[in-house]
């Protein structure tokens, strides 16, 4: 667990891995962003402005607010140990909640219900009030639909009254959206992005694998299976302690690019494959943020790739600035650049250096694709293209095998088998368990860092 003191507040470092020299008429530059957060070092004496260090200045509220939303629909009850456990997972998370956090229990089904504190309002964490949410979730049953958008509005509502640094929502359902539109939860999800984080988990195989991750990929989360009922509250104690680890909120990847340099893509490369490309907002004429959630101690990768103008050998240009933007919340000041990196591009009629590809953006080129072949391959195989389910899937056993992703290898085994990794060569398994195809494509995004 972090140390909240004010001493302990996060420091944000940001190193660039790229080949910046490039052919005569060489025009894409790539790089992969490394940032890394650590919560030991000191700003000065002074708190970072959305952290829990500033939280616990004078006259701050508590720095961090949790929504448990859990799935109360009639399919919790089959079989009956589902409900159950869905009510001792979240009681667990209670439990591993900080002192001072405030948090509300949401129960969901066709409708949203904020079962505790209720009437709107946000419990502060300490045994007593742990101890009547508990109480609480004994008294949840199982019954009627799902509308999955309406149970993160009613979070978004409760987190948005408090003043917290960190704002952060948990989700668990066991079916399918059915009893709303997906243009509704498409709308929920678009309202609540960038106001709360969210990690959403799946309980048993009858939920969407789509709906489930299009929550985590929106609101910054995590999102995963649980198969088995009964790994639940070990489950939902390692998100609350990972949510209570979180020590600065709405960090920004911004990217200043010169005229002429266009963008052409940002995706965070690990420990997930996410596109943020189309989540810039702009900052100014020549930069513009992308969202990069909340962070405690740890470390990202992004993958940047811009373009160019076309350059005479020799000639050398800044083709973008990364740096790690924090917003002042009260919006009085201008935000707070945390730490930055240099992309370059230099032109050379050096062949060697020009054809030589960084490590770094060689192993997360092949991640994403990685990420992709498998959504391909049990797409295909779910349309009866069995030749061309075999061919992405054997590609994803190739590209695994080759970067060292050993958790992804073996969830891709219990899907084909694999007759030659190295080549790609495998064979569709006749018979596959659902819960072990959800898996594959749940967790296919999950990357491994660079072999060193």
């Amino acid at each position: 667990m972090a140390n909240f003191s004010k001493s302990n507040v996060p420091q944000f470092s940001v190193e660039v891995y790229q080949n910046e020299f490039l052919p005569e008429g060489g025009r894409e530059v790539n790089a992969i962003v490394t940032v890394t957060s650590t919560g030991g070092g000191t700003t000065g004496g002074v708190p970072l402005p959305g952290t829990s260090a500033a939280a616990d200045a004078p006259g701050r509220a508590a720095d961090a607010a949790v929504v448990l939303m859990v799935d109360c629909s009639g399919s919790m009850d089959y079989p009956p140990t589902k409900m159950r456990n869905a009510r001792d997972a979240t009681a667990a998370a209670v439990d591993t909640l900080r002192e001072g956090t405030r948090f509300a229990v949401v129960a969901g089904t066709h409708v949203a219900k904020d079962v505790y504190p209720g009437n709107g309002r946000l419990a502060v964490a300490d045994a007593g009030t742990k101890a009547q949410a508990k109480e609480a979730l004994r008294r949840l049953s199982a019954g009627g639909g799902t509308a999955i958008g309406s149970w993160l509005r009613l979070a978004d509502r409760l987190l948005g009254a408090a003043d917290a640094g960190i704002r952060h929502g948990i989700l668990l359902t066991d079916g399918r959206n059915e009893h709303e539109a997906p243009e509704d939860l498409r709308a929920a999800l678009d309202a609540c992005a960038g106001r709360f984080t969210c990690d959403a988990r799946g309980v048993g195989t009858d939920w969407d694998v789509k709906e489930v991750t299009s929550v985590a990929s929106a609101l910054l989360g995590t999102a995963d299976i649980v198969a088995d009922p009964s790994h639940l509250a070990a489950d939902f104690t390692r998100m609350m302690e990972n949510a209570m680890g979180k020590e600065v909120a709405d960090v920004a990847l911004r990217l200043w690019t010169p005229v002429g340099v266009e963008i052409r893509f940002v995706k965070q490369v690990a420990p997930t494959v996410e596109d943020l490309t189309g989540r810039r907002t702009e900052a100014s004429p020549r930069a513009g943020d992308y969202p990069t959630g909340s962070w405690g101690d740890e470390s990202r990768d992004y993958h940047v790739c811009v373009r160019v103008p076309e350059a005479g050998i020799g000639r050398e240009m800044l083709a973008a600035r990364a740096s790690l933007i924090l917003p002042d919340p009260t919006g009085a000041a201008a935000p707070q650049v945390l730490s930055q990196g240099l992309v370059r591009a230099v032109w050379t009629d050096d062949m060697v250096a020009s054809t030589s590809i960084n490590p770094q953006v060689a192993h997360y080129t092949g991640q994403a694709e990685l990420a992709q072949v498998i959504q391909q391959g049990l797409d295909a195989r779910k349309s009866g293209d069995f030749d061309g389910a075999t061919a992405k899937l054997g590609r994803a056993v190739q590209l695994a095998s080759a970067s060292g992703n050993e958790e992804t290898a073996k969830l891709l085994s219990k899907v084909v088998d694999v007759v030659d990794a190295a080549t790609g060569t495998v064979r569709l398994k006749v018979k596959v368990a659902e819960a072990d195809e959800m898996t594959l494509e749940t967790r296919s995004t999950k990357t491994v860092r660079v072999k060193k």
